[in-house]
């Protein structure tokens, strides 16, 4: 790490009492030496974890905390961790101690080398392997066959970015996850590396199959985003344009038959059909021109945050 580079650790928090004080003393040494912060976001955590950080900022100025009024999900913590980040750097990673601070200088050795993100993967999980790592195959080649980045592990939290690559991203729900694919679209270069997992020692995971499920949804809102976000239109346009056209064909057909061979068309189920794709087609457009205006509206106001902080602590200076 260069000693002149502020280095912000971003770790977002949901109940994990027992872990957070282990993970402050594993970053203190990998650190140590060189300007660094660690910004703690508690996601609304119903245990004694907001006390135990509280005690550790208390006792070192470098530590920083912020506290959610209730549970809004791991994007937030990130997307609030950002925000404060001083740094040029920024080395995110979880709080449960399955990453290992260890790997965080091989992550700012790859920045050295011109890329922009620097993402762990954990090739070697020491997690349940239907439970969690079969399902996690299969969403990795989901993730990275539709969004064109070639990564193994675009769940793994620990990561180094530089400031650039993440501070115009707007993240909630599940696009943590996505955060490399969302910056590579810009035009950031972004790598992988192998790092290191362990077994989880205490408290229990917040993964499951539902919040996968989440996750794949926020994928393919990834890709609608990136492609339609300041053109809508285009994609309900053509939509409306499809339908349209398939109900027109449709109406033209019995027109025809109608006009020219005196063949009844009322109680048809086609002509319902071309009726309804007509419809459709008028309400594509309409849903586009929406579309159009919120866009214009979001980008004239500013985005709004996805959530309400009820604390924080060592950010007075």
């Amino acid at each position: 790490m260069r000693q002149t580079t502020t280095c912000s650790i971003v770790v977002p928090v949901f109940d994990e009492e027992e872990n957070v004080e282990p993970l402050y003393l594993a970053l203190k040494p990998v650190l140590e030496g060189h300007p660094y912060e660690i910004i703690f976001v508690d996601d609304g955590s119903r245990d004694r974890t907001f006390e135990r950080l509280s005690e550790i900022a208390r006792k070192d100025g470098r530590v920083k905390l912020v506290k959610f009024r209730k549970n809004f999900g791991q994007s937030a913590a990130l997307a609030a961790g950002f925000e404060r980040a001083t740094g040029d750097l920024i080395i995110t990673t979880d709080a449960d101690l399955q990453n290992d601070p260890i790997d965080i200088p091989k992550l700012l050795s790859k920045l050295d080398e011109g890329y922009d993100i620097v993402c762990g993967w954990r090739k070697h999980r020491k997690d349940r392997y239907f439970g969690k790592r079969v399902p996690s195959k299969i969403f990795n080649w989901l993730a990275s066959k539709s969004s064109g980045l070639d990564l193994h592990d675009f769940g793994c939290t620990l990561r180094a970015y530089r400031k650039d690559a993440v501070k115009d991203i707007s993240l909630y729900g599940e696009l943590h996850r996505y955060i490399p694919a969302l910056a590579a679209s810009k035009g950031f270069k972004v790598c992988e590396i192998v790092v290191s997992h362990h077994p989880r020692r205490y408290g229990r995971t917040k993964y499951g199959a539902t919040r996968l499920m989440k996750g794949a949804l926020d994928l393919l809102a990834v890709e609608l985003v990136e492609r339609y976000l300041a053109r809508p239109m285009h994609l309900f346009g053509l939509l409306g344009f499809l339908s349209a056209a398939a109900g027109g064909i449709i109406a033209g057909y019995l027109a025809a038959l109608r006009l020219l061979y005196d063949v009844p068309i009322g109680e048809r189920p086609l002509l319902l059909l071309a009726v309804l794709l007509m419809v459709f087609g008028i309400q594509f457009v309409v849903f586009g021109l929406l579309g159009e205006m919120m866009t214009r509206y979001q980008y004239e106001s500013g985005a709004k945050r996805f959530y309400e902080i009820q604390q924080e602590i060592g950010f007075e200076s």
